[in-house]
Order: C-alpha cells, then structure tokens, then sequence
C-alpha cells in the first residue's frame, strides 16, 4: 500500500484562490511550487521577483487577504511569495503589483510617490515595497513613521539608500511635513538657511538653491475605492473548511485537514509528516538543505490551534497563532493590565520588534517558532525563562501539559514532543509584583536578523526585599540547543541584589556557559563575553526598578532599551540658471525614466521576458572543493530524472574551452581541475527550474584532493602564491625623510571583501538562430560586447554573429562587468549543443559561490610625521585576495596604490602591490575599484598619526590634506581643486565644533554607550582603464519628430538612460518626451566599453551629444520656420540623413606606473562627510545618528539622480565598513551565501539626519555639461561611520584605562566593537592560542 493510500483521504482536490480579482482554479498543482514561480511562471504576472528564496530580501513581497468568518472581517498580509506554497493560498485572494495600478490605466498612489519621490533607481526591489507598503495602507490608512519604518523591515534595496522611499511614503502618514525644525541649522525647508550651511562661496555665485527634489502636490490622492475588493464568492464561502483537501505533485503530497481530529489521526499513522502553518522554516530547508518531506500537513486553518483566550495565570495561544497576532495581542495586554503583570509581555514585544520582517511574522507561527527547535530562536530563550506550559495532543494518549524548562530541548533541534504529539497551545503567565523580567539579543543587523546570542532573565524576589527567591537565565547560541544556566541560578538563589552579586553571577556563567574555540558559528569570545554583559545589563535594569540603591548616572545608559527616531533628511542643490528653456531638462531633477514601469511591475528585466517554444532550463553543476583534481563527472543518474534534457560539459564547447575576461586564465567548464568552490563543472538542461536544479544535484562528480590549498592572503604570502608583475609606484626619497621624521609608525590592518547583492541575480536568455551560427543573447550585463565576444570564442564563430541585448539590470554595482560573462557563455555553450533556446537566472547562494566580490585587502604601513602632525613619509604594501584567476585584478591593485595617498599631500611615498593568487571565487569589479581599501589604510594611519602627535584628527587631516596646485605621488599637479570648500563647507554645515563638545560632554557622563564623530575628506580621480575611454551612440530621427537614441552604456539603475536624454533634449532643443532609449546592444553601437569607472555620463554623453549636433547640423538649413516636426519633414523630403553615429574618447589619458609619469585620471571628484555614531559598549550594536556630506559633482546633470547616488553609494560603503562580512570555512568553502547569514544595510542603518548637499558653483571643463562621476566617489565617504565608531571606542578604552592607538579592521561589526571595547567582561573570556585549534571560519 502507498504512502498516499494509508492517508484516508480520497482523490486530489482543486486549489481554487483569487489573483488581482481573477478566480484561479488549478486541477494538477503541484504542492512543491512556490507562490512566486505559479505568479510568475504560470499566471505570467512577474511584477514580484525572486531575489534571494529565504524571505530575506522582500523582493517577492504580495498580499494575502483573507475572509475571517468568527470576527466578519476580511484580513490583509504581506507575504513572501517565494516562501508561501502554493497550496496553501487555497480560499485566499492574492493581489500583487500589476493588480493595484499601471500605467496603461491608472497608477496607484502607493506606486506613483515611490518613482516621484526618486525612490526607485534599479527598480528590483521596488515592486515588493509598494506591495509592503500598500498592504501597510489596507489596514492603517493614515500610519505614523514608527509604522511605516517598521513595514518595511522585511524589504532590502541596494541602490537608494533608503532615504527617497522613506520620504515618499512618509507622505502617506499622520504627521508629514518637514524637519520640524531638528535639523541644527533652522528649518529644513528654508531655502535661506540651505544657502547659509553651504556658506558664501566668494565668486559670485548667488544662484538658487533648492532643497525639493520632488512636489508633494503633484501626488495624486489616496482614493480608497481604487483597492482591488475582496471577492464576494470568498466572502460567501465564509471561510468554510469542512472538506480535507489533498494536492498530490510529482514528489510531495500536501493535506489540508478538515478537523483537528483528523490531524492527529495522520500523524498518528505517519508520524515523519510535517506540520505546516507558514513555511517559513520548512521553505528554507528544503531549498538550500536538501530536506525531503514528502507529506505535508496545513493545519494552520483550523479553530482548535488558533485562538487566545486568558486565564486566571497568563493568556492562552493556539499554537497557530502567528508572531504577529501574538505581537498585537500581548501589545494590547500591556496597555490594559497592571505594569506589573505584564513584564514578560514586554520583553516578549520588545524582541518582536527585531524578529524577521513583517513578512515572515504574517505567516510563521507560535508552534513551529518553538518546535523548529532553532538554537538561535529568539522566543525560546524567554519562554524557557518564564517556564511557559505547553498543551500537546494525540490521538492515542490524547492531551498532556509539558513544561517548557531545561529537559524541553534534548538535543540539537529535538523537542520533548513524541513524533505523533501536535502542539495545542502554549500559556503565558502573567508576571508577579516582585517579578522581573528581561530579553536581550545581538545580531550582525538590527532589523530581521538571526541572533548571534540571546538571553531570557527572570528572577523574583522574597516579598518586600532584594534577596532572590528563584531566578532563570536562559541563553541562544550558546549551544546546539536553547540552554538554561542552571547551575548559576541554583548558585543566586539567597543572594542578595547587590554589587556583590555580580561578580559571582559573572564567574557562574563562565563555567555554565563554554564553548570550544572551534564552534560552529565561530566568534567565541564575544559569544561568551555577551552572556555577562546580558546579565549586567539585567542587573542594573533590576537595581534600578527595584529603588533599594540608584544606579550610577554614568551607568545609566547601559540598560536603556533602544529607541529610534524617524529618518530624516535634506538635499540642497543648485538650481537651474535663469532664462534656461522650459524644455531643457539638463540641471533639473527629473524622475528617472522607468520609475513608473518599475513601480507598477511592468518594467521587464531578462528573467521576465516571456517564455520561448521549446525553451529550456539550465541547471549548474559547481565544484564543492577548492583545489582538486576531477577524477570522473557521472550525468548518469541525472540524466534519468523527469524533464531532464540533456548534460552540458566541456566536450560540448564547439569553440574554445578557454576564456577570460582580461587575460584567458579560465575554463567555460573547468576539465582537469578545480581551483576553488564554486566552478562550474557541468551543466544540466531540463524542462523547468526545479528540474534542472534538483537533477545538477545529482550529477556524481568525484575529485582528488590537491596541495597546496591557498585561501588567505596570508597562505598566498607563506606561499609566495602572486599573479606577477607587482605593481610599485615610488616617489621622493624614502629613507631620508623617515630620517627627518619626529615619530614613525608601523601597522597592519585588513578590510574585508564585499559582496555586491544586486538584488537580481545573474540571468541570461540565448536564443539559437541555427543560420551561419547566430545567436541572440539577453542578459543581465554591465559589458555587452565581453559577453559577445567570449560568447562568440566558446562557439568557435566571429562576433558579427552573436548579439548581446541589455533592456535593464536590477543591479549591478561591477559584479556584472566580467563575471555574468561566465553564466552568458555557459548558456550559449547549453544552446549551441540542443539549438534551442536556454535561459538561466541563479538562485542567490549559486550567485554568492559562483561570482567574486569585492578584494579583501591587507595593508602594511610606516609612517614618517612630524610632532605637528605633518606627514613625511609613507611606505605601504598592500595585499589583495584575487581569487582563482587574474580577472580585473590587477586593475583593481593599480587603483589602490594610485589612492593610496587618500586625499593629504606626501611628499614621499613608496605604494608596492601584491595581487594574491588563491583558492577562492575570483575576486572582480565592485563600486570604488581598490579606493575604498586605500582610503581605508589611509585615514587610519593619519588617524593613528593624531593619536601619537596629541593634536586633533581635524588638525591632522587639515594640514595634511590636498590644495590647489598640489602635486600627487603619481606625479599628477591638481587643478581645480575643490576639496578645502568641500571640507569647509560640510564642516559649518554639521556645525561640527559644536557637535564635537556635544560628543565629549555625551562620553564623560556615559560608561557603557559612547558617542563618536569623524570627518572624513576624499579625493576620486576619474578614469577608465587603459583603451576604454571610449564610448559611441546612435541616433535615429523619425519622420514623426520622434528620436530613438542608443548608446554603449547599459542602464541598471544609475539613471544613465535618462541623463542621456536629456543630453540629447538639450542638443535637440527638444522636449524629452521625444526622445527614447529602448536598449543597449551590440549590433547597434558596436565595441562598446563596460558601464563602469563612474563615467559612463561622460563617455556616452559626449557620443550622443556629438551624434546629435551631427543631425542638428544637418537640420540646420530648415531651421528658418516651422517647428521640429517641420524641420525634420523637410529634410526627410529633401532626402537628408536623419539617423547619425557619435564617438567620443577622453584625451589626455596616459600614465606609465614604472616610470610613475604621465597622467591617470581625467579629473577629480571631491567631498566631505561628517558621521556621528552611538556605540553601546556591552553589546557592540551602533546607531549613525548623523551624516552631513558635500559632495562635488560639477555642474549636475541632474541632482535627483546624482543626489540618490551619493545617498546609495554612502550606504553601501556603509555596509562594506560596518556590516557585510563574508564568513569563509578553512577549506574555502563560503557560509555566508544569503541574506541570512550575509547583512547588508536595511531601513533601519541609514542615518537618522541624512544630509546631503552638492557643491554649487564648481563645474568640470572636462565632462559632458560641466558635470562630473557621481556612481563611486561617495562610497568612501561612508569610511566616515567606522571611524566615527573608532571615535567612540577610543572613548570607551580610556574609561577601561586603555590609551594609546589600537587596531580595528574592517568591517567594524559588533563582534568587532564589543572586543575593542575592553572592560572587565572582555577580561574574562581571552582568546585561545592560533594554532591550538582549527577555526571555523577564517579571514580572507
């Protein structure tokens, strides 16, 4: 008999659920289907898009609704579509993007304030924060900010810096309007004030300022009647589930019972079943930890498992229950009951607000939150504390009570729930008058992230004194279960709570709590150095509530709970000259092109557009090792799955086997060897995704361990492993001005890699012609013509006959300028071979594995200075990790030593390169190219140089820092030079002296959070490598007055489409809703140069504006009369050429490294930021309280644009200097390969004030409209953050009795903040010794 026999319940049902108002009735559902891909694939709706499969990222956000009979009220959730099953939408009324508004039709308000308000720029993300956000509005019409910021924890975006899409939506709340006078300078709308923060720039300028990007009245009014109405049918069924359903697919059954008794009855008879109410955990581990669970139980439905009721001890939940019903019940508890019953309510809340997003809380319940069993859950620790009951039911024994203590967790993710046992309810008790109760927790991030360690405390007291009567302390991650200290607890009871109870509870928990030095998870230090610092955090809060003696002012601030203000902002910029044409967009801050499709989910990236007849899917094959020999490939097994087409290897490439993007140092399929995780071996064909990804699982690839396996920059050191030649640039004479120096200073430090997270991942379409070899390529590509030319090598044909076509990119930021080369030519390798077409998008983590990331670097340095602070002399070596093979590696070390002087003036320097060959994914292109390594070494050492000298860090900076006529290392004289007015005027803009006494006053009277503020000046020279400095356009003007403009640069959010339409509408003397971009393509403009480097505005706008001054000249003889339209009918009639070609290359480029003559960059950008940062000492967490930048960017193209780019840009510097960590094992193997475990910057990190102003009055003679590069120059200012935070530590140090400089690498995380900060909690816990041990995780 089947396992599907001895279910009792009968034939397959139909799924019927509602999409935008359309009833969907499926016959053959398949229950493994998510709802993204039935959206996608099936509906052909894909507004909502897969960016990371985990519900990490917020990109498929949709909305639930359902129909609740009992309370006559239909329900509205966010919801993961890449999470929520299919079956599980049965009775539910789905709305995505398209079903709110278009632009064929009408736009919702949701939609149109996001793309008005410049808060969509690559337009990935955008669709799942209008759903969030719509969602948000159904059930508050009229939200606060609290709210509104809160909404959008489950939802990531890469480009805008969050600021734009805050203040749009903040439109929507209850007290919109400006700064309310917070902002130190008056009132942020006052364009007078904007003027006097910039300062008098002394040459006249005394043009407007602006501080609207955008007109609030310009927005269309909320029209309620424009929502989608629940359907009526819904309605009518009232919610009524009396049926057992069952939808049978190709590998898993999913029942959805009818009663509750029949839950237990299937459970009795197939015990290994799972019970499924949100899936948030059980979507996670079948997708990325081959977890099989063939039947699936829904019992999420059903009255018996959802309610909540209270008793005479607590309150009562239904263990289906969400995290957000509970949220909001404990919630309204607290506001009704006693303070003193509802202490544990409230620690219950408080760590809700940093649980997941509020995606995963719609749908993940009480129940499966517990029963996961996760030795990290934040809601175990504290129920575990409170001793919460738990009612469990089967069908043979019926109910019983368990107890939630010590025994509930026998072992890693075991419960002490039989396998035929459901969970019921659990109870929730009220807390007692001399109860107290607390929660804390630590993660990488804030908002939605997994703890690190958290921690549940109770303890009460004998009635009317301070002498413990019972106490629990209950930890996660500290072992591969929740854990209690009992011990620790036992050892308290008696004690008194006073200052000599924690020395003791401290020395307990040290002997309760160990963990070997190679744990799983890594960092045990500050594992272990969190749970005392927990408790002293717990045990001032008691001292302080309990009033027996006052907590010391100064330690105060160690138990406050942590409040966030709103986000905030101003953005100055100059406006455009008066008398400029209405029709002259040039200057002005229009709304970037597609921002309207982007909102409404009908902008098409390459994994949207329409499936093809006979199209396939492509499945990789990727090496599990880092060095080894490939002894046999088996397709075998595979090749017998269902859909499966065919196995794709190297002895399937028809041309050459052997590519690179730079020097041909790679293989399309790695054939001998492997030379690092993540090389792609072979490749799977099959009639869909899952297919083609479940059979490259099976594909048996047998390998020979090879040494040396080379991971760190330090193995490639021990073992000489380099790619030659080294890069050297020297200047002056070292030796003899370390002679003269005063002091001298050594140190090495170390930045670590980033990873870019562009929330599309890599994606290509090759579509086959058959005839002379042709091949069309849609791709996800920042480098049309490397991915045609390396496409054309595989197939062993010229490149005339392969074309590569780019509409847009969700992101990219250089992860896309060479390694999509590698998955584009794969696929067209995959076509070639069926001649048929083949279209692959990887999944998140085979993105993270297969691509490279930012380099990590490691720098050694000495510096010579004066006692004045001048500096001498610099002698740096820096180390890069390059990966496996050479790619753009070398470029990115030569950038490095050219910024390796950041923005001071030294007259001698020797800058020496190393660019490591290892064992890991090769490294690429990312934002900055090397500059944000340099200046990373640079202003640590000038900071070191304060330190030593006494003197301030703004002394220092200044009288090291560049000025007009300064000549360079590289022997480069500055002209032009704007980076003293940018300093001054960031500095007067942030009031800077006065924050400065502000933050040392903060710091002298706080012991545990410290206050820190830096100022940080850049310098960015602007470049392309070598022959690149090149661009070319196409013009076509019809014979209806409309122009068709295509250019060599690709569009992936940075607005380069629409600055080059307004380059040709100023041109033109023509409106720009003339003129049209539809895509990038290499058989339009040919041999283009990659979409990097910061200067694809210069580049392809002096190519269209030459194509266009071309066609105007030849208009020019009917220019007499008429109109455009007249003009270009006449010329047309007089057979005149109305399309026209442009080409353009920067001159004056040429720099010779060994010689170190000639000039590298075409100009400069500048700029100053000033960051101040809030550290809490005991945990490592920080808050940036601040940012105040200048930025110079010429005369801006448009300052909407280039004012989101610098916000963008800051933010993702942000993430690299604070937050993103890549977590390595020893063997090369990546941890991090998801939002998970990798964090980049939410809603939550931008700085509460984000202030920007661009530099009026400082155009560039030597870029298209006097502008200048905005995309990476920004980027570095965020260094201002780390050392703002390094500020704060200093701070905290000297109050330990630490003085002196010391080491903080980079990224200063939490674990990296909390050990620098050094105390008595730190003392306890020292590190093992290197080499007694293997680590877990390694530094690259």
């Amino acid at each position: 008999m089947t396992e599907m026999e001895t279910t009792g319940v009968g034939a397959k049902s139909d799924l019927v659920f509602f999409v935008n108002g359309r009833k969907v009735v499926d016959q053959d559902v398949d229950p493994e289907m998510t709802l993204l891909t039935y959206l996608r694939k099936n509906l052909r709706l894909t507004g909502a898009k897969l960016g990371c499969g985990e519900g990490g990222c917020g990109a498929c956000t949709v909305m639930v609704s359902r129909y609740n009979p009992t309370q006559r009220k239909v329900f509205h959730l966010a919801v993961n579509a890449c999470l929520a099953p299919i079956c599980s939408l049965h009775g539910a009324a789905v709305t995505t993007v398209e079903g709110i508004g278009s632009t064929r039709t009408r736009l919702h308000p949701v939609q149109e304030r996001i793309a008005k308000a410049h808060g969509s720029q690559c337009g990935f993300c955008t669709p799942g924060i209008v759903m969030s956000v719509h969602t948000l509005l159904r059930n508050h019409p009229t939200p606060n900010m609290e709210q509104l910021e809160s909404t959008l924890q489950g939802n990531l975006c890469r480009c805008t810096g969050y600021r734009p899409i805050l203040e749009g939506y903040s439109s929507f709340t209850k007290f919109y309007g400006c700064c309310g006078g917070m902002v130190s300078n008056g009132c942020c709308r006052d364009g007078q004030n904007g003027q006097a923060a910039n300062g008098n720039i002394g040459n006249g300028w005394d043009e407007k300022v602006s501080k609207e990007l955008f007109q609030v009245s310009e927005f269309m009014p909320v029209d309620p009647t424009q929502d989608p109405i629940f359907p009526p049918e819904l309605m009518k069924a009232g919610g009524n589930d009396e049926t057992t359903l069952k939808f049978v697919g190709e590998r898993v059954t999913w029942i959805k019972p009818a009663t509750f008794k029949e839950v237990l009855e299937l459970k009795t008879k197939l015990a290994h079943a799972k019970l499924v109410v949100g899936n948030s955990e059980i979507g996670v581990e079948v997708k990325f930890k081959n977890c099989d669970y063939p039947l699936i139980i829904a019992p999420g439905h059903l009255p018996e498992i959802n309610f909540h009721r209270y008793t005479e001890h607590g309150i009562s939940f239904g263990a289906g229950c969400t995290i957000t019903y509970l949220n909001d019940t404990l919630a309204e508890a607290i506001d009704t009951l006693p303070e003193h019953q509802t202490r544990l309510f409230a620690a219950i809340v408080e760590m809700l607000r940093w649980f997941a997003g509020h995606q995963i809380r719609n749908v993940g319940c009480i129940g499966g939150n517990i029963l996961t069993a996760s030795p990290i859950s934040d809601l175990n620790p504290i129920f575990l504390s409170a001793g919460c009951t738990m009612t469990v039911m089967s069908h043979q024994v019926g109910s019983r009570l368990i107890k939630m203590d010590h025994t509930f967790f026998p072992g890693y993710r075991k419960t002490a729930l039989t396998p035929e046992e459901v969970m019921v309810s659990l109870d929730v008790p009220f807390t007692k008058g001399n109860e107290y109760f607390l929660a804390y927790k630590q993660a990488r991030r804030r908002d939605d992230d997994i703890a690190i360690v958290n921690a549940a405390f109770r303890v009460q007291f004998e009635e009317g004194t301070n002498v413990i009567q019972d106490i629990a302390l209950s930890f996660g991650g500290m072992a591969p279960t929740t854990v209690m200290a009992r011990n620790t607890a036992n050892r308290l009871i008696g004690w008194k709570w006073d200052n000599d109870l924690l020395p003791e509870a401290c020395s307990c928990l040290e002997d309760d709590l160990p963990l070997p030095p190679s744990v799983p998870g890594g960092m045990v230090e500050f594992h272990r150095t969190l749970t005392t610092s927990f408790f002293f955090k717990f045990f001032l809060s008691v001292q302080q509530k309990l009033s027996l003696k006052d907590v010391p002012p100064p330690y105060r601030s160690a138990y406050s709970l942590y409040h966030r203000e709103p986000s905030q902002g101003t953005q100055i910029y100059q406006e455009v000259p008066k008398g400029q044409a209405r029709d002259d967009a040039v200057g002005r801050p229009i709304m970037h092109l597609s921002a309207l499709k982007q909102a409404t989910g009908e902008a098409v990236y390459t994994d949207d557009m329409p499936h093809i007849q006979g199209e396939l899917y492509l499945g990789l094959v990727i090496s599990k090792k880092a060095h080894a020999k490939i002894v046999s490939i088996d397709p075998s097994e595979a090749l017998k799955m269902p859909g499966v087409e065919t196995f794709v290897s190297a002895e399937d490439v028809p041309g050459s086997n052997i590519t690179g993007p730079v020097v041909m140092d790679e293989e399309v399929f790695a054939t001998e060897k492997v030379t690092c995780v993540g090389k792609i071996v072979g490749a799977v064909l099959a009639d869909t995704q899952a297919h083609a990804q479940r059979a490259a699982k099976a594909v048996v690839v047998q390998y020979e361990d090879m040494e040396p396996k080379i991971i760190s920059v330090e193995d490639a050191i021990l073992h000489q492993s380099f790619f030659h030649p080294i890069s050297k640039i020297e200047k002056g004479n070292l030796e003899e001005a370390f002679e003269k120096a005063d002091q001298i200073i050594e140190g090495e430090l170390r930045i670590g890699g980033q990873e870019h997270f562009y929330l599309e991942t890599c994606a290509a379409i090759v579509v086959p012609h058959g005839e002379d070899g042709e091949m069309e390529i849609f791709c996800s590509t920042q480098n049309p013509t490397k991915t045609q030319m390396l496409a054309a090598k595989a197939q062993g044909v010229p490149a005339n006959r392969v074309v590569c076509r780019v509409k847009r990119m969700g992101g990219a930021f250089g992860g896309k300028e060479t390694q999509s080369c590698a998955i584009s030519s794969v696929c067209a390798v995959a076509a070639h071979k069926v001649q048929r077409p083949v279209r692959i998008m990887l999944d998140r983590d085979e993105d993270m594995v297969i691509t490279g990331t930012r380099h990590p670097f490691l720098g050694r340095y000495k510096v010579g200075f004066m006692s004045d602070g001048r500096v001498l002399a610099l002698d740096i070596t820096l180390y890069s990790n390059a990966g496996n093979s050479l790619d753009m590696s070398q470029y990115v070390m030569e950038s490095a030593l050219l910024r390796s002087d950041g923005a001071y003036t030294i007259p001698n320097v020797r800058a020496l390169g190393y660019v490591c060959r290892t064992n890991t994914a090769s490294n690429t292109s990312f934002r900055g190219f090397g500059a944000p390594q340099a200046i990373f070494f640079a202003e640590s050492w000038i900071s070191d140089v304060a330190i030593k000298c006494g003197i301030s860090q703004l002394k220092v900076r200044e009288i090291n820092m560049h000025r007009e006529g300064d000549v360079t290392h590289y022997n480069m004289t500055l002209e032009g030079c704007q980076l003293q007015r940018c300093w001054e005027e960031c500095l007067k803009q942030s009031d800077f002296l006065t924050r400065r006494r502000q933050v040392d006053g903060f710091n002298g009277e706080n012991r545990w959070k410290k206050r820190g503020l830096a100022a940080i000046p850049i310098k960015y020279g602007i470049v392309f490598i070598g022959t690149q400095n090149q661009a070319g356009a196409l013009v076509h003007v019809y014979t209806d007055g409309s122009v068709l403009v295509t250019h060599g640069g690709t569009e992936m959010g940075q607005g380069l489409h629409t600055k080059m339409v307004q380059v040709a509408g100023r041109v033109l003397k023509i409106p720009t809703s003339r003129i049209h971009i539809s895509e990038t393509s290499t058989n339009t403009v040919p041999n283009t140069s990659p979409t990097s480097a910061s200067i694809s505005s210069d580049l392809n706008g002096m190519a269209v504006k030459i194509a266009c001054e071309t066609i105007l000249q030849r208009l020019e003889p009917y220019m007499g009369k008429g109109s455009w339209d007249d003009w270009v009918r006449a010329a047309y009639l007089d057979r005149v050429g109305l399309s026209a070609t442009g080409f353009y290359r920067t001159p004056g480029i040429e720099y010779d490294m060994q010689k170190n003559e000639g000039r590298p960059f075409s100009y400069f950008c500048y700029g100053t930021a000033v960051s101040e940062v809030e550290i809490d000492c005991l945990t490592g967490d920080h808050t940036v309280l601040r940012t105040d930048i200048v930025m110079d960017v010429g005369s801006s193209l448009n300052p909407a644009i280039d004012i989101g780019q610098i916000e963008g840009a800051f933010v993702q510097g942000y993430g690299l200097f604070t937050l993103e960590e890549q977590v390595y094992s020893p063997d090369g193997v990546l941890y991090s390969r998801g939002p998970g475990m990798y964090k980049i910057p939410g809603f939550a990190d931008i700085p509460i004030h984000f202030n920007v102003s661009l530099l009026r009055g400082a155009p560039n003679d030597k870029a298209i409209f006097s502008s200048k590069g905005v995309g990476e120059p920004p980027l570095l200012l965020a260094s201002s953050v780390f050392f703002a935070i390094k500020d704060a530590i200093y701070s905290a140090r000297a109050d330990a009795g630490y003085k002196g400089t010391f080491r903080l690498d980079s990224p200063a995380t939490a674990e990296r903040i909390r050990m620098a900060c050094k105390d008595q909690f730190t003392a306890q816990f020292p590190a093992a010794e290197p080499g007694s041990f293997t680590p877990w995780a390694i530094k690259l």
